[in-house]
């Protein structure tokens, strides 16, 4: 296949998902706007899920393989209903997260999304990450830039970690299993930066890196859904997406640091090692 055609078949699968996104903006918002949500918890008692995420996905997935029949899916609540563990292949596949930052869903903060990458041959080539409460819609596809709302938009030009706006994921400490590593990590990065944000949506939290309100994040432990859209986004903007250690992440174990410059990436990970380094907090 030419570079030519590839360049359309991408830019099809972008525009029809893009599309899509869009349509499942009113069906997640009627969720929102009642005074009391029902949900379910999953793996623990701070993951939740409602009706809402699983209607957004099923709308999702049906319409991208009846449109790309060639196409496989890695979703949220479909892989938590089959308790399996999530599998990428060369195939065009595409890494929906319905609803990205359900607790803000929940709890009628404005600060969730719907997110959606593709990948192909394990590269991501797309990004859509939609804000429907505020209509914010960010997006990117390979070697075209990223835009908010048709708008090109680009990383900041920020080198530094102290003159940072830091994102962070604190929800993480809820883990005990995690817990040190990740109260070591953000002790060690806020206490460095010029200001530390707390969205609670990571797939939201990526984007305003890629749009320049926020310099850089760290995260660990998250899932293929949270990161995929908006670190295609990133990207696209100018922006650096890497392990926490440096290289390469992978989008099935998305241990990464997103940020706005190679300097300032490289100021995290010094920082990020530096935090691993030290003994444990008691707690």
């Amino acid at each position: 296949m030419s570079d030519i055609s590839e360049n359309q078949r991408i830019r099809n699968y972008y525009n029809v998902a893009l599309k899509l996104v869009m349509k499942c903006g009113p069906v997640a918002c009627a969720g929102y706007e009642e005074a009391n949500i029902d949900f379910e918890t999953k793996s623990a008692y701070y993951d939740f899920v409602t009706i809402y995420d699983k209607q957004v996905e099923d709308l999702l997935i049906a319409g991208l393989q009846t449109a790309f029949p060639e196409t496989k899916v890695i979703g949220e609540e479909s892989t938590a209903e089959d308790k399996s563990e999530p599998v990428l292949t060369d195939a065009p596949t595409w890494i929906i997260d319905p609803i990205d930052g359900t607790t803000n869903f929940i709890r009628r903060f404005p600060n969730w999304c719907i997110s959606v990458g593709l990948a192909i041959k394990k590269q991501l080539v797309i990004g859509i990450v939609y804000l429907p409460v505020v209509n914010e819609m960010y997006s990117a596809y390979k070697g075209h830039g990223a835009y908010l709302n048709g708008q090109r938009i680009s990383v900041s030009k920020c080198t530094k970690i102290n003159t940072a706006v830091l994102g962070t994921e604190l929800s993480l400490i809820q883990r005990p299993a995690i817990r040190d590593k990740h109260v070591k990590r953000v002790s060690k990065l806020a206490s460095n930066c010029s200001g530390c944000r707390g969205i609670g949506s990571a797939a939201v939290t990526l984007c305003y890196v890629a749009r320049g309100s926020i310099d850089c994040f760290a995260v660990e432990d998250l899932q293929p859904w949270d990161i995929a859209g908006g670190a295609c986004i990133i990207r696209e903007a100018g922006g650096i997406v890497c392990h926490s250690k440096g290289g390469e992440f992978s989008i099935l174990k998305p241990d990464c640091i997103a940020a706005a410059t190679p300097e300032l990436t490289k100021d995290m990970i010094a920082l990020i090692n530096e935090a691993d380094e030290l003994k444990e907090f008691t707690f």
